[in-house]
């Protein structure tokens, strides 16, 4: 497989097919300057294109299903094959490539003609909520923890009284729980651990399992 294919990023009419090391800031923008709407809400997910197909990643009431067309992967096999998204199983932040041992090598996305200045409005617009409620201002890999069914994960861990919970490096976020922050030096291991205690002590408070 050419590595050039990772790096793939183009439009024809309403599709956008964009290779898997792609940021999706990057596809949301080349959305934006060709007028197609219904990416928006990736523009400031911290991935790539990817990632995004593997977990169903989203915000803000979008999904990556909403608009996925389709996912070519390698498989374990050494096949290329394009495979609708239909029968990816999306689910929240899952789908079946992991356990089915895919490479995501690109996506195509089925997009809509809109109006650019809309576009771009909507970006700014979670681009603004974004900056409101989350630790942009530290490093991080976005919200740490599924939200559980019934719950919210930054909920329970802030009644759990771990805002601010510092472990070497790693810090749960002042501003939203539910992101471990990287105050600065932060190595694996403290990333780990945090997530782990974060899980432990919240289970002992609640009752319920966090998964990351």
């Amino acid at each position: 497989v050419s590595t050039s294919r990772f790096d793939r990023l183009e439009t024809e009419g309403e599709i956008l097919r964009a290779g898997s090391g792609v940021l999706l800031s990057r596809a949301a923008s080349l959305a934006l300057k060709c007028g197609l709407t219904g990416f928006e809400f990736a523009a400031g997910i911290p991935g790539t294109v990817g990632g995004a197909c593997v977990m169903n990643a989203g915000a803000y009431g979008s999904e990556t299903k909403d608009v996925l067309l389709s996912a070519t992967v390698l498989t374990p096999e050494g096949q290329i094959k394009r495979i609708p998204a239909e029968e990816l199983e999306l689910g929240y932040r899952t789908s079946c490539i992991p356990g089915n041992g895919y490479v995501v090598l690109e996506a195509e996305y089925a997009l809509k003609r809109g109006e650019p200045e809309a576009i771009k409005a909507r970006m700014d617009e979670l681009s603004a909520k974004r900056r409101e409620k989350q630790p942009l201002e530290y490093p991080s890999a976005g919200s740490t923890f599924k939200r559980p069914q019934g719950h919210f994960a930054g909920q329970l861990i802030q009644e759990a009284g771990l805002k601010g919970f510092t472990l070497g490096g790693a810090a749960v976020s002042e501003k939203h729980a539910g992101f471990v922050i990287n105050r600065g030096g932060a190595t694996c291991a403290d990333v780990k651990e945090l997530i782990r205690q974060i899980q432990e002590r919240v289970f002992a408070q609640a009752g319920v399992r966090l998964l990351d």
